[in-house]
C-alpha cells in the first residue's frame, strides 16, 4: 500500500520567518527613527542587508524540527547580540543623524519582543499541529536492526512534534517480523511509498553499497541520513580538517576550552560574584559571624583543600556549620550530630556556600561546574567511575547540573555518584551561557522549594 503524501510546507516556513522579520524591523525603525534626521532609505536597506549577514552568520533560521527550545534562545540572543551593534554603528557615519540611546533600546525591545513571539509561536504550533493532525510527516525507513537503529525508531515513536512516520527496517545481516526486507528491496520501497529520509547504521552496509545507495538518494531526492553505531565517539563534538583533499575527523574540544569562551564565562562569573559580594555579602557576613559566634567556639569561616581544576588543590571557604572536629574529609549524613542549629538552617538555604563566591573571584572556582568533590571522594572512585576525571577540565562551580537535578549532598550509594559524573560530564560537553542562566535559576528555585538531601 502506498504511504500518504506527506506534506510540503516545510519548504516555505523559512522564507516566511525572514520576511516577517524584516518587515518587523523595517516598520519599527520607521516609526521609532523618524525623528533622529535619518536618511530611512538608505538606513532601512544597511539594515536588511546586515539582519540577513548576520543571520547567516550566527545560522539564525536554521531551525529545525528536532532543535530544541534553549537552541532558539541561544540564537535569538547572538542575533541580537551582534545586530544591535551594527545599529549603534550607524550613527558615527551618519553625519546630519541624532544618536539617541533610548531610542535604540526601545527599538530593539520591541523587535526582540515581537520576533520572539512569533518565533516561538510558529516553532510550537507546528509541533503541536504536526500531532494534532498527523500531516507535514516525513516518511522515513532505517537500514540496519541495530540498537541504535531501534532506539531512533524509538525516537520517531515517542516524539510526534518531530514530525517523522516510521515505515520499516531494512537489513541482510538480522531477520526480525519488523524488517520489511533486504537492502535491495529498499530501492523500490522508497519510490512507492514517497520515502523522505532513509537512515543508514554505518555497520549494516559496505562502503560499495554505500556508494550506490547515496547515487539513489542523490537521483530521487531523497535525504541519505548515518546512525553512528559507535556512540561513545560521534555522541561527541565531532570537526572535519580536509588535509589537501583528503577529509579527516577529529573530537572537537569541548566549547570551554575555546581562549573567548573561556574569557566571556570569566567574565561573568567575576560580574556576577561582585554583585553578589557587595549586595549580598557585606551585610550577611557579619549577621551570620554573630550568630555562628553565639552558638558555638570556633571561626566563623571553614576552609578545606578540595581538588579543582586540573586537579590542583585550593581552599574551598565555607561559613563554619559545624562543632569544630577532626572528622573533616567526612561529608555530612542526615541528622548528622556535628552539625550545629544555626548550621542547618544555613545547609537547608545553602547560605553556607556563599563564601564561594570569594573563591570565584580570585579565579579558584565558577558560578556555575561541577561541584569540588572531598579529596576522599577523588581518591575512591577516579579509578571506579568512567570519565570521573573530566570534571576536572573546568573550574570546579558553586552550583551545577547534577545539584539542580537533585544528585548534591550525601552520597549513599555507587549510583549517586555515576548520575553525578553523568551530569557534570554533560555539562562540560555542551556548555552554552543559556544554561548557565538556567541553572543559577534553579538553584535560588529549589532553596526557595526545599530540597530532600540539603542537609
Amino acid at each position: 500500500m502506498v504511504a500518504q503524501q506527506t506534506g510540503r510546507y516545510s519548504k516555505y516556513i523559512r522564507p516566511i520567518n525572514i520576511v516577517f522579520d524584516l518587515i518587523v524591523i523595517t516598520a519599527l525603525s520607521s516609526f521609532f527613527f523618524r525623528e533622529l534626521n535619518l536618511d530611512m532609505l538608505y538606513y532601512v536597506s544597511y539594515q536588511a542587508f546586515t539582519w540577513i549577514m548576520i543571520a547567516i552568520l550566527v545560522k539564525f533560521y536554521e531551525v529545525y524540527r528536532f532543535t530544541t527550545p534553549v537552541e532558539i534562545i541561544s540564537k535569538l540572543l547572538k542575533q541580537f547580540s551582534v545586530f544591535l551593534l551594527v545599529v549603534i554603528a550607524f550613527f558615527p557615519f551618519a553625519k546630519t543623524a541624532i544618536f539617541s540611546g533610548s531610542v535604540i533600546a526601545v527599538f530593539m525591545s520591541t523587535s526582540f519582543c515581537i520576533i520572539v513571539s512569533f518565533k516561538y509561536f510558529w516553532f510550537f504550533y507546528l509541533k503541536k499541529y504536526r500531532i494534532v493532525t498527523g500531516s507535514n510527516f516525513r516518511n522515513a525507513v532505517i537500514i540496519g536492526y541495530t540498537p541504535e537503529a531501534i532506539r531512533l525508531k524509538e525516537v520517531f515513536d515517542t516524539r510526534k512534534d518531530y514530525g517523522y512516520r516510521f515505515l520499516g527496517y531494512f537489513s541482510d545481516k538480522k531477520q526480525n517480523p519488523e524488517v520489511k526486507g533486504k537492502i535491495d528491496d529498499l530501492y523500490d520501497f522508497v519510490v512507492l511509498n514517497k520515502v523522505d529520509e532513509i537512515y543508514c547504521s554505518l555497520n549494516e552496509i559496505s562502503n560499495e553499497r554505500l556508494k550506490d545507495l547515496v547515487e539513489f538518494a542523490d537521483d530521487n531526492k531523497k535525504a541519505i541520513k548515518f546512525i553512528p553505531d559507535t556512540k561513545e565517539i560521534y555522541s561527541k563534538n565531532l570537526k572535519i580538517d580536509y588535509y589537501e583533499l583528503f577529509p579527516v575527523l577529529s573530537l572537537r574540544k569541548t566549547q570551554l576550552h575555546n581562549p573567548i569562551i573561556k574569557g566571556l564565562k570569566r567574565v561573568f562569573d567575576i560580574l556576577f560574584s561582585l554583585l553578589v559580594i557587595v549586595f549580598l555579602l557585606s551585610w550577611l557576613i557579619p549577621v551570620l559571624a554573630i550568630l555562628i559566634k553565639l552558638e558555638s567556639k570556633g571561626p566563623v569561616f571553614f576552609k578545606q583543600g578540595r581538588p579543582g581544576m586540573d586537579e590542583e588543590e585550593f581552599f574551598c571557604y565555607k561559613f563554619r556549620s559545624m562543632q569544630v572536629n577532626g572528622y573533616t574529609e567526612q561529608e555530612a549524613s542526615k541528622n548528622d550530630p556535628r552539625v550545629t542549629k544555626m548550621g542547618k538552617l544555613m545547609r537547608k538555604t545553602s547560605m553556607d556556600e556563599l563564601p564561594q563566591f570569594f573563591n570565584v573571584l580570585l579565579g579558584d572556582m565558577s558560578v556555575v561546574g561541577p561541584r569540588p568533590h572531598l579529596w576522599s571522594q577523588n581518591k575512591a572512585y577516579a579509578s571506579k567511575i568512567k570519565k570521573y576525571m573530566v570534571r576536572h577540565y573546568v573550574k570546579p562551580g558553586i552550583t551545577g547540573l547534577a545539584q539542580v537535578k537533585g544528585f548534591r549532598g550525601e552520597i549513599e550509594t555507587e549510583e549517586d555518584m555515576i548520575n553525578r559524573i553523568k551530569l557534570d560530564v554533560f555539562y562540560i560537553e555542551n556548555w552554552s551561557l543559556i544554561m548557565d542562566i538556567k541553572i543559577i535559576f534553579q538553584t535560588v528555585f529549589n532553596i526557595f522549594k526545599g530540597e530532600e538531601k540539603a542537609y
